[in-house]
């Protein structure tokens, strides 16, 4: 994503549909707003793209996914040159969609977490092989990247 002034000749206003992804739709929100941007509600789809529907028509629900499934709650925004912008909020990603190569987490919260699932598959991997495991460091790295990027993990 790029921003500035004399980068595309298209007038200012004319880009619609773009997609900022957060990984909680209510904080995303929250934090446009304390920046002083103009938000919709949360909302989910009644129907296949009814995000994309202008606000008030088609079948866009108040409020988040009720399961909060990822890729399912929104909300709409402009920025100051006027173009449209879905906040969509993306908890887990489809198969497919990250690459294996690249290991990233939304926050420290989420990065602890990592941490404790592969401290719990270690100690089971320790038990497994009768003894403490010196290259912890590396396994929890292998285990980690694995998880993240939808690999077999190690055992």
């Amino acid at each position: 994503m790029q921003f500035g002034t004399h980068i595309t000749g298209a007038p200012p206003g004319s880009a619609h549909g773009l997609y900022l992804i957060v990984p909680d739709i209510e904080a995303g929100r929250d934090e446009l707003v304390s920046r002083g941007a103009t938000v919709s509600g949360v909302f989910h789809s009644g129907a296949p793209g009814a995000q994309l529907d202008p606000e008030g028509t088609g079948d866009r629900v108040n409020g988040p996914d009720p399961d909060h499934k990822s890729y399912n709650s929104f909300a709409t925004f402009e920025d100051p040159d006027g173009n449209s912008w879905l906040l969509q909020e993306v908890t887990d990603r489809l198969p497919g969609r990250l690459d294996p190569t690249t290991t990233s987490f939304n926050s420290a919260g989420d990065l602890a977490a990592a941490f404790r699932r592969a401290e719990s598959a270690h100690a089971e991997h320790e038990e497994r092989i009768g003894r403490a495991d010196p290259d912890w460091p590396a396994w929890y790295a292998e285990y980690m990247v694995r998880e993240q990027s939808d690999q077999e993990l190690p055992v």
